[in-house]
């Protein structure tokens, strides 16, 4: 099955620069071209129903953080030899902003790295690839960084 468009989210982890690499060599063995994403989370806002909200303190803006670690990978995939390769950074909710950037791009694949939660994690805290594997309307290939012998 060919792949003519994969899409690869990044969030700058260990696990998500694997994925990356593996994004690269998929687009290069299929001759694809290469959309990477990287989605600044928007920050979680608490508040008591009873109390006004006041924020503490004026959140700094995480996007530029984001767009440079897109511009990283798209930097990193045409040193590799990729010339059809974009990138894009969106705020939002990760897994609808990558969800929508997959379908927009009409991508044929979504590679995404395993953040490795333990289960209890994984069950209280969500996990973004175990979303995406449910919902994206394509293949979602999970990538965990290779392991060093002990």
């Amino acid at each position: 099955m060919p792949f003519h468009r994969i899409a690869v989210a990044t969030d700058g982890s260990e696990h998500a620069l694997a994925a990356v690499d593996v994004a690269i060599d998929l687009a290069k063995q299929y001759s694809s071209d290469l959309l990477v994403i990287a989605v600044a989370p928007l920050p979680p806002v608490f508040s008591s129903p009873n109390e006004p909200l006041v924020p503490a303190a004026v959140p700094v803006n995480p996007v530029p953080h984001y767009r440079g670690l897109v511009d990283a990978a798209v930097a990193r995939a045409r040193a590799a030899g990729l010339t059809s390769v974009s990138g894009v950074c969106e705020e939002g909710v990760v897994v609808e902003e990558i969800l929508a950037q997959v379908e927009a791009h009409r991508s044929d694949l979504l590679v995404v790295g395993s953040r490795g939660l333990s289960a209890a994690r994984r069950l209280l805290l969500g996990s973004v690839s175990t979303a995406l594997v449910t919902h994206a309307p394509v293949p979602v290939l999970v990538v965990r960084p290779p392991t060093t012998p002990p």
